[in-house]
């Protein structure tokens, strides 16, 4: 319908806009636009991160890999140089020992050299007079060896200058196995190696062989039959003094290995030397029978040994000694001075219904704490745990003399039967140390408990009581071992 003429229209109706068309064009003027490939749907990562690959963050793949890289700049650039620089460094040791030439060592030493070409060890035979002083001050200046000899007797004396040995070098098992029972005590500490030996040496009897011969008497295997067979043999002038003697026991100064003959009675006796309070009877029992062959009482002591004497090494030397008790390489000694001299070497002898039993000194080497190279030198005293080592060791030291040092390996102790070193390994199994000991060289553990048990025997010698020389003994080794920790 129209609306009615004059009436006010009705409000119209909203309708939606609609955009205005183009014209068209016409199609002949028409060129249609060139469309790109659609685009491939990605996803937008939050916070505007790169999308993943693989699942896997890009920042994060970027961070493993650069670690990677890093890793291996450092194995390779740094860390493999370093020790392939370690390996070829140029390493020389320096060794002191004692006793034998650089001649005798070092064919030893090469061949360790051969098979370490890297690492060279300069071997430097030191005196034995002053030489544990100079090795404490060399070693505490830094001026000292990387490895040096000690005696077994020390190692409370270098425990904080030695340094134990790796269980790669030596297991204290295998050390077990391999070395005397002796050995294990004195260089074993809470469960350390500090030394390896290189010799065993034992007290050992010997017998001038005309002598015994002269008077019908045989090698004596008890201290009963020493005694007797000393008495019988000694030969004095019309005025009492001694020109012959039986054996040297009784005097401290010019006994040889006084100290050692004294500990090898102690220890037969079972005197604990660290505890010589606790065995008072049998320690004065000791000092009654050493001290008997050098004093004539009328109750059974008779004298066949004086002060006046020669040193009894000396005197044996010089036939005018029927027994001496010392170690093998006395047996050069008394060769060098008298050639000729007839003498057997046999053990010591024992208390009777025992098995026997002597004293052991001997001499280990070991790695200084001090020492810059201390993995090379640990090397090299692998090389001389060998047997084989011992044994070239053994047979470089015979072309000088009639044999080596005898050997600490108890594996080897049978290739010395027909050696006139036998006996002296012979009793290895039954030795036991003592700082009671003579010859190490030192100012410090021996000569100081030396010192005191001198002062015992002089004072029993001149009229004492053995009871009373026996107490103040003991204050002064108590002293003693208390300095260094024992």
């Amino acid at each position: 319908k129209q609306p009615q003429s004059g009436a006010v229209p009705p409000a119209p109706t909203e309708i939606p806009i609609q955009q205005a068309q183009p014209t068209p064009i016409p199609q002949q003027q028409v060129v249609p636009p060139v469309q790109p490939p659609p685009p491939a749907a990605v996803s937008v990562s939050p916070q505007g991160s790169p999308p993943p690959i693989g699942g896997f963050p890009i920042k994060k793949i970027l961070i493993g890999l650069f670690t990677v890289i890093f890793f291996l700049f450092l194995l390779f650039v740094v860390i493999l140089p370093r020790f392939s620089s370690k390996g070829n460094e140029k390493v020389t040791l320096t060794y002191w020992g004692l006793w034998e030439d650089g001649n005798v060592v070092n064919p030893v030493i090469a061949d360790f050299q051969k098979q370490n070409p890297n690492i060279t060890v300069n071997y430097v035979k030191q005196d034995v007079k002053g030489y544990s002083d100079r090795l404490l001050t060399r070693i505490q200046n830094g001026t000292g060896p990387d490895i040096y000899r000690f005696h077994n007797s020390w190692l409370p004396m270098l425990s904080n200058l030695l340094v134990p040995l790796p269980s790669d070098v030596v297991k204290s098992s295998d050390f077990a196995k391999t070395y005397y029972p002796t050995a294990q005590k004195d260089l074993i500490s809470h469960g350390g190696v500090y030394g390896i030996p290189l010799e065993m040496d034992s007290l050992a009897l010997y017998t001038n062989t005309q002598i015994l011969q002269a008077a019908g008497a045989s090698v004596p295997a008890t201290w009963d039959d020493f005694k007797n067979t000393a008495i019988a043999v000694t030969v004095k002038d019309e005025n009492g003094k001694i020109k012959t003697a039986g054996a040297a026991l009784g005097t401290f100064d010019n006994v040889t290995h006084a100290p050692d003959i004294l500990s090898l009675l102690f220890a037969q006796q079972e005197v604990d030397v660290k505890n010589l309070s606790d065995s008072v009877p049998n320690t004065s029992a000791v000092l009654k029978f050493y001290t008997c062959f050098s004093i004539d009482d009328g109750s059974g002591c008779q004298k066949v040994w004086d002060d006046t004497l020669d040193p009894s090494m000396l005197a044996f030397a010089k036939g005018n000694l029927a027994m001496y008790i010392g170690y093998s390489w006395d047996y050069f000694v008394i060769k060098s001075m008298n050639p000729d001299l007839q003498f057997q070497i046999t053990p010591v002898p024992h208390l009777p219904g025992q098995n026997g039993g002597t004293i052991a000194s001997y001499w280990a080497d070991g790695v200084s704490a001090k020492s810059k190279h201390q993995q090379a030198a640990f090397l090299f005293m692998q090389f001389l745990a060998k047997k084989e080592t011992q044994e070239k060791l053994f047979t470089q030291e015979a072309k000088t003399r009639l044999f080596g040092e005898p050997y600490s390996r108890v594996d080897l102790a049978d290739t010395l039967k027909s050696s006139v070193a036998y006996p002296f390994v012979a009793q290895g199994k039954a030795a036991t140390s003592s700082f009671f000991v003579d010859s190490t060289g030192e100012t410090g553990i021996n000569s100081q408990m030396n010192v005191y048990l001198g002062n015992a025997v002089r004072a029993v010698l001149t009229g004492t009581s053995p009871e009373t020389a026996i107490g103040t003994l003991s204050q002064g080794v108590t002293q003693v071992l208390g300095h260094y920790g024992q």
